[in-house]
């Protein structure tokens, strides 16, 4: 949407973020069957601009796990409207963590997936 442009009509880098981890924490909030906020965020790669108007795509894996966090890879693929050709727009990783209902970190399970 225009709001979220600046004002050459691509789409702000902290837009693509902040929608790159929602895509994460759909994920990691599914693996550990709870809350997983976000408590960091690295390897950010911005490799194409977005327009508004664009179609943007969101692909995030959960690439490690440790005792209570998961390290979620996120990619995002831009396609213009009108056309068929995709490319990778940016990629990034987040860490997330496992939270209880207590709101202190909760181990995740053993043989925990998304299938």
């Amino acid at each position: 949407m225009a709001c979220d442009a600046n004002p050459y009509g691509k789409i702000f880098v902290g837009w693509l973020m902040g929608q790159m981890a929602l895509a994460a924490g759909s994920v990691a909030s599914r693996y550990c069957g709870g809350r997983a906020p976000v408590v960091a965020a690295d390897a950010f790669s911005f490799t194409a601009p977005v327009a508004t108007g664009d179609e943007v795509s969101f692909h995030a894996e959960i690439v490690a796990t440790g005792r209570t966090s998961m390290t979620v890879a996120v990619s995002v693929w831009r396609r213009d409207r009108h056309g068929d050709q995709t490319e990778r727009a940016a990629s990034g990783r987040f860490t997330l963590v496992s939270m209880g209902e207590d709101d202190r970190p909760l181990p995740l399970q053993e043989g925990s997936s998304l299938g």
